[in-house]
This record gives structure tokens, sequence and C-alpha cells, in this order.
């Protein structure tokens, strides 16, 4: 069985091989044998005598500091009750300053206290505290090691490991740091890195310290410093994840809550400012982004400036273009904080990181992200990861996506100006040109009358396959394919822009709670009276009518929308858009309140519709005879009303060729809702609810909360009109958590209703 040298024997073996002595001649000169000179180089002895040790130092011909150096090594072999090791030297590699107005990090100071409280059980532990730059890794180690010092009676010790030079601190000379503030002479310590490493574990090993190694730069750095043994705890700071290291515990600092921001600047400034001030506190905070260190720079300008008010800064820092600017007072910068991490990086990580910043929405994906940056999607996906583990980007928690910091943001975009203006301009053109393509293949997948794979798609290996692919794609790039629709409308990309729009019609029935909707029809429309293309002008003025009605809840708009579309539609004789116009101005005019209007124009609707042969036609008289139903119902007319609805459910229950069966489904659920609803005002209370049971199935399933949130409301009516009560809450209460999400304008009803129930079911008054 072999030992490993302890600290004492590393060291003895490392003044002999200085002094040229073989072992044979260091015995003869000490008086010890050469068995148990090999042996205290060995480990096999530990602990000599005083009077060996200072035998030995007298053959190696040490000096007095020297020979204290080799006799503290010897001390923790000796087995007393508490090793005599002694603390660290002080004054070397003392703490810092610890910030009196130190704020929050309550949870990670709790998990250090942890680690500190259950060293002596476990062993040696490190923490490795991570974060972008200015999250205030450093005062947080800092607190968190003064808070934790009295734990530790053998020193704490801190180490700037200056990650952010040009030539951070190499292993060996932090070691030789360390070693001397643990008592070893220069000229005692060892030459090579292993050996030094080997004797600051042997004495760190009976210590207890508390070891700080601030700004690290990677795992090779680190390894060396890291006690192997003993009860010794590691805090680590730095802005890259060391992910490499194992065995540690790890520590990612959150931005603050905005309560904590405050908090911080009430602590810089004084509690009376905040006090008169409460808003502008609160808007400085976020202004800063609720990062500590651009909070502090807001928090020390204001301090030395006693008599300018909180609001004041806040609106300066409201200009994005001055942000940055303002965010520096003495030698505390934002810009340079951020500077140095994006120095560390290579030349086409900058320009990813950069390139990131023209994402149109508050995240990326690595295909727009190869797109902008003009790269591999493969070198993209590696290259966002490591932004991720630098700190310069965030990572998404359950997709592949990535978001700026606000600040990191606008430090992104500044560095834009070393791009060429032309260059940026190809590579938003190649972006936009991407998205549209593949937002408009995704489109199709919800179209009726297109019934194979859409075609078109940039990347068909990646494209979505089905339906669901498709959706979740439209969403979750949607600011991205809705900033290329802008793009190409001013780049004069016309036929893009009408052939997306027009894919998008059938999509955005599906997502009604969209606003952005108008927006998209208003630019096919004037794309296409921009281009003399009247028939696709009457389509997508009666898309845009739809949108204003029933996405935006502004029938004014629709009415005019609806006009425009009904005159552009009889120019070109075109009998389909002709009958749509017609309808969705009846649809304006019936929320405007001019219900005689609205049912005369739905008639005519109808009739267009009914002479029209056009496998279109059916769907657009569908939703005719279902729209003037409802008008009736709601002009007190339900006897009428039924008899459309009835006709319309037969209708949709009757083959069509040429269109699919969901977009028949959808239709014939459209046609229960309504009939259940008519039922509903005759009082036929039994006969309504399947009806509306069976349409709101079908709008759940399909994912379709504009249409299932007002059917969950119907059909709380007919529950507590058949007095139902709990099924009633329940109805309503879905009703009101869906119309509330979504912003639908009749969650004001369902919450009177609910409350309505909710007095009644107490026995109780309702209010009015």
């Amino acid at each position: 069985m072999t030992s490993t040298p302890d600290g004492f024997g590393q060291l003895l073996r490392t003044l002999r091989l200085r002094a040229a002595l073989s072992q044979e001649r260091l015995a003869l000169a000490a008086g010890v044998s050469v068995r148990t000179l090999a042996y205290l180089e060995s480990g096999h002895t530990t602990g000599p005598q005083r009077r060996t040790v200072h035998a030995l130092a007298r053959a190696l011909g040490l000096n007095p500091d020297e020979t204290l150096t080799l006799e503290a090594a010897a001390a923790p072999g000796r087995h007393r009750p508490r090793p005599a090791t002694g603390p660290a030297a002080p004054g070397i590699l003392s703490l810092p300053r610890n910030t009196g107005d130190f704020t929050a990090r309550r949870d990670a100071l709790a998990t250090l206290t942890a680690l500190a409280d259950s060293a002596p059980s476990t062993g040696a532990s490190v923490a490795v505290v991570t974060g972008t730059a200015g999250l205030g890794k450093t005062a947080f180690a800092v607190h968190a090691a003064h808070h934790l010092a009295p734990a530790f009676p053998d020193g704490q010790l801190y180490l700037d490991l200056r990650a952010m030079d040009s030539e951070p601190i190499r292993p060996d000379d932090a070691l030789a740091r360390l070693l001397a503030a643990l008592g070893v002479t220069s000229r005692c310590v060892p030459r090579a890195v292993e050996d030094r490493a080997a004797l600051f574990h042997s004495l760190a090993a009976p210590r207890r310290l508390l070891l700080v190694l601030d700004n690290a730069t990677d795992e090779s750095q680190l390894r060396p410093l890291l006690p192997t043994s003993g009860t010794s705890l590691t805090v680590i700071t730095s802005r890259n994840s060391l992910t490499g290291l194992e065995a540690v515990h790890r520590i990612d600092l959150p931005l603050l809550r905005r309560e904590e921001a405050v908090e911080l600047l009430t602590r810089i400034v004084g509690e009376e400012r905040v006090a008169r001030e409460p808003q502008a506190a609160r808007d400085l905070a976020d202004r800063c982004g609720h990062l500590p260190l651009a909070l502090r720079i807001a928090g020390q300008r204001l301090a030395a400036r006693p008599h300018e008010n909180l609001a004041k800064l806040a609106a300066l820092l409201n200009r994005e273009e001055r942000r940055l600017d303002l965010l520096q007072t003495g030698d505390l910068k934002v810009r340079s904080a951020f500077a140095l991490s994006y120095q560390q990086l290579d030349h086409v990580s900058q320009r990813l990181l950069r390139r990131c910043a023209l994402a149109a929405g508050p995240d990326i994906s690595p295909e727009a992200a190869a797109l902008l940056a003009g790269v591999p999607l493969r070198d993209a996906q590696l290259g966002l990861e490591e932004l991720c583990d630098r700190g310069l980007l965030q990572p998404h928690p359950t997709t592949e996506r990535y978001r700026f910091h606000d600040l990191l943001r606008l430090f992104a975009t500044e560095q834009l100006a070393a791009d060429d203006p032309a260059t940026l301009d190809a590579a938003l053109d190649r972006t936009a040109r991407w998205m549209l393509a593949r937002a408009t293949a995704a489109a199709l997948h919800f179209d009726s009358e297109h019934h194979r794979a859409p075609a078109g798609d940039p990347d068909p290996a990646t494209a979505p396959a089905n339906r669901d692919q498709a959706r979740a794609w439209l969403e979750a790039e949607r600011d991205h394919w809705l900033s290329a629709l802008h793009h190409a409308r001013t780049a004069g990309w016309n036929q893009q822009v009408i052939d997306t729009a027009a894919a998008m019609h059938w999509f955005s029935d599906l997502t009604q709670h969209w606003a952005q909707w108008t927006d998209v029809f208003q630019h096919s429309a004037n794309t296409a009276r921009a281009i003399g293309s009247t028939r696709d002008e009457a389509a997508h003025l009666n898309y845009l009518a739809w949108a204003h009605s029933i996405c935006a809840h502004n029938p004014s708009a629709a009415l005019e929308a609806a006009d425009a579309a009904l005159q552009a539609a009889h120019a070109c004789d075109d009998p389909l858009q002709t009958g749509w116009a017609l309808g969705y101005g009846a649809g304006a005019l019936r929320r405007l309140g001019h219900m005689d209007q609205a049912i005369t124009r739905l008639r005519a609707s109808a009739a267009c519709h009914h002479t029209n042969p056009a496998p279109q036609a059916r769907l657009a008289e569908l939703t005719t005879l279902n729209t003037l139903g409802e008008a009736l119902r709601q002009h007190g007319r339900a006897g009428e009303a039924l008899e459309h609805h009835l006709n319309s459910l037969t209708m949709c229950q009757q083959r069509h060729p040429g269109l699919s069966p969901h977009l028949l489904a959808t239709y014939q659920a459209l046609a229960q809702r309504q009939l259940g609803n008519t039922y509903a005002a005759l009082a036929r209370w039994q006969e309504a609810e399947p009806l509306l049971r069976q349409a709101l199935t079908f709008f759940e399933q399909t994912d379709s909360p504009a249409r299932s949130g007002p059917v969950q409301l119907e059909l709380g009516r007919v529950l507590h009109a058949l007095h139902r009560t709990d099924e009633a809450r329940t109805a309503l209460t879905a009703a009101l958590h869906t119309l509330a999400a979504h912003h639908h304008p009749l969650q004001t009803e369902a919450s009177a209703q609910l409350a309505a129930l909710t007095h009644i079911s107490a026995g109780t008054p309702s209010p009015h």
C-alpha cells in the first residue's frame, strides 16, 4: 500500500531537490535515517517532532521564515485535537470591503449557508456563481463571504482571477499567491504547477477555509485551485457557465425582481426620496432592466445629485438611444461591462450576437439567427449555446429560442455599426424572403381549398409536416414573419405580400384573438390596389373588414372596409366577393346597432351566394345563413332565425365536393352554436344544451379560444336556466378565464353572470 505525500512531505522533497541533495546526504547531515526521510517524503510518516524539523532545516540551509513554513507544514500530522496550522497570513488575499447596501439574493445566500453548515460532514464544497455581466456576482460572493466568515476560523481568502483581462492569471501564479496566503515563503514554493497544487491541497485540507475565486476564466484555470479534501468552502464567480466542472453546486443569479430593484435604489438614494416618487422609482428599476449594476449606477448618480428628481432620470433613460450613455458614473459603466464579454468572443460569435439584435420579436430561433448572421444553421445553433454559456443570451426553458436582456440588446444594436449597411440590408432581405416563404407554406396547411401538402417551403427538410407543427411555427415566429411582411411591403415585393396574406386567411380564422390581422390585411389590400389588381383588392378588403370586426372589435372600420370591398367587387364583377362584402358590412351594421339595415344586407348576401354555383359559395352561404339567423334572433325574431339555422345545419351534413371534411365540421359546429342559442332564446333549454356542448367540444379540440370562450358563456346561461347551478358556475368560470386571457369584450358579461350566480347561491340580492 502506498501513501500520497502530504503537505510536509511534498514541501520537504521540494526543498531537498532545490538544495541538490540526495536522500542519503540529507539524512546524514540531519542525523536521521534514510528510511525515516523516505517515509517523511512519501507520506508514510506524518507530523515529525520539532527537533527533527529543525535538524532538517539546518541541513537544508533554510532561513528563519522557511523554517517556520516547514514547521507549519509538519504541525497538522501531530494528531492533536485541533490541527495547529494557524490562520491564513493576515493581509494577504483578504476579502474586499462588503457593501452596506447589499440587497436581495436571500435564496442564493441560504444555499451557501447550507453548504457551509454541511461541509464538516460532506468534505470540501464548491459553489459556482454564474450569470451575465452586471448581475452582481462579485458583490454577492463577497457579501456571502463576510456573512459566513465566523464559520471559517482558519481564514477567508479572495483571489481575482481576472478572466476579462487580456492575460488572465495562470494557475501556477494563482497557486503561488494562495500558498503565500497560507504562509509558504516564495523560496519554498515548488516550480511545477502540479507540485504547487499538491502542496496547496495538503495545506488546505486540515484548515477550515473560505475561498472566493472571483472572475474565473474556465475550468482549466480552476481545477488546480480547488481543495480536494477537508472542510473548506470555495465560491467561484464567472460570466461563463463552467459546465465542465464536476461535483459542484451551481447558483445562477437571476435578475432582481421589481420590488428588489426598488429596494436597492432605496438603500442607495434614501427612503425619503423614493417615498416621494414611488412610481418614478419603479420606472427607473424597469429602465435599468432590474440589473444590479445599472441600478447601482443610477442610484449613485442620484445620490450625488440630492436635488434631482427620480422622474427626470427615468424620463432620460426612457430614450433607448441614450440609455447606455447615461448608465455610467465614475468608473462604473454598463457598456464597458458588456464590452469586456463581447471582446472575448471570436469574430463569428461577435457577428452572431449583434445580428441577433435585428430580431423583430423578444426572442429568436436558430434559423432566424443563421439567416441574419449568414452562417450555416449548425454553426448558429452551436454559437447561440456558447453565447448562453457566456451569459450574453438567455435560453428559453422549453424551446430552442433565445433572448437578450434589454440592456444587452441595446449594446448589441450599437455593435451593428461595425457592419457594412449594404451587408445588413442583404441580411434583412435574405431573412424576410425565407420567413415569408416558410410562413406562406405553413399557413396553407389550413387552407380548405388545398388538400395536398403545401409546396414552396425554403427548407423542406425542416418544414412543418402537419397542422399542429405549422401552427406552432406560425405562433412562435409571429413577430418575425409579420416584420418580414412589413419589409416586403416596403421593398416592393408586391406579389409576395398578397400571396402570404391570402395564405393566412384560413389560419387567421383560428387565431381571431390576434389583433395583428388588421395590419396583415391592410398591407395586402393596399398592395393589391397599388398594382391595380381589383379582384385581389376586393378579397383582401373583405379580409380586412372581417379582422376589424372580429379581431379588433372596431365595427366602424369594418363597415368602411366592407363598403370599399363591395365597390371593388362590383368593379370586377366578382359575385363571391360581392356576397362576402355584403355579409361583412351587415356584421358591422349589427354591432353599430343598425339591425334593420344589417338584415337587409344579409338577405342580399344570402341570395348572392345561393345563385353562385362555385364551391366556395357554399361556405359563404353557410356563413351568411348563420349570421342572418343570429341577427334575427337578436332582433327578437327567434322563430324566423330557427328556420335559417336548421337550413344551415342541414347543408353542413350534405356532401360538398371540393370542400374538406374538417372545414365542413367547423361550419357544422358554428351552426350548432347558433341553433343552440336560438333554442335558448325560445326558452327551449333542453334542446339548446346538447347543441352548445357539441359546438364547444369541437372548438376546444381545434384550439380556437376566440370561439370556445363565448360558447362557454352561452352554455353557462343555459345551465343556469336549467337550475344546474354547479355546472353553470363551472362553465361561467371557464368562460371568464378564456375570455379574459384573450381580452375578449365578453369578459365583462361573463364576470357579471358569474357574480350574479354567486349572489343567488348565497341567498343575497345581486348588485345592480
